[in-house]
């Protein structure tokens, strides 16, 4: 009595096409310094990756229309004067992009409508206040205008001043929703919980 070993499936004989070279970015100098960050962020009109440059840090920004090999000269969005470890999108305006530095501070971001067709060196509000690098930004995800900054001395919220929580280096904090409290998890592996308002 033979029985067949081999599972049948509708999806057996299927396999993926790989993108088109027009469809994709290419030549794009991603950079190279060693931080624990996706390196970009996207929203439906933009894509941003943080990229290689000279003097501090950069970053690029190009619509999701524009596809293919990307120009070295394309304008960058500068201002940081030390590299650029981490940059999100806020989910509330799809114009309004947060960056955070080596340099000790977080930099809110106007995009304008179409693509840029000079460099971007003057942010609309830069956030000071840490003592060391900051690592980790992110957007509130239901309230306007707040923004959660980390570096290894505090998590601290912007709104109307600043909430600090207790000095350790924090790794991934996350807002919940209803915006009161953020959980992160600090080099010790316990996760911690902290008040925002």
């Amino acid at each position: 009595m033979s029985r067949s070993i081999v599972r049948q499936s509708k999806f057996r004989h299927v396999f993926g096409q790989a993108v088109k070279a027009e469809q994709g970015y290419d030549d794009i100098r991603v950079s190279k310094v060693t931080w624990d960050s996706s390196f970009c962020a996207v929203n439906p009109k933009f894509l941003a990756v943080i990229v290689e440059s000279s003097g501090g840090g950069a970053f690029l920004v190009l619509p999701l229309s524009k596809t293919g090999r990307v120009d070295k000269n394309y304008p960058l969005v500068i201002g940081h004067s030390g590299p650029v470890l981490d940059i999100d999108w806020c989910p509330h305006d799809d114009n309004i992009l947060a960056s955070c530095s080596e340099d000790c501070t977080a930099m809110v971001w106007q995009i304008p409508d179409h693509s840029l067709t000079r460099p971007l060196s003057d942010p609309i509000v830069v956030l000071e206040g840490h003592s060391k690098r900051v690592g980790i930004v992110t957007w509130h995800p239901t309230a306007r205008n707040i923004l959660l900054t980390a570096a290894p001395s505090a998590v601290k919220s912007r709104r109307e001043g600043w909430a600090s929580c207790q000095r350790e280096e924090w790794t991934s904090p996350n807002v919940r929703l209803h915006g009161k409290t953020t959980a992160a998890l600090p080099l010790f592996l316990k996760v911690k919980i902290c008040d925002l308002i």
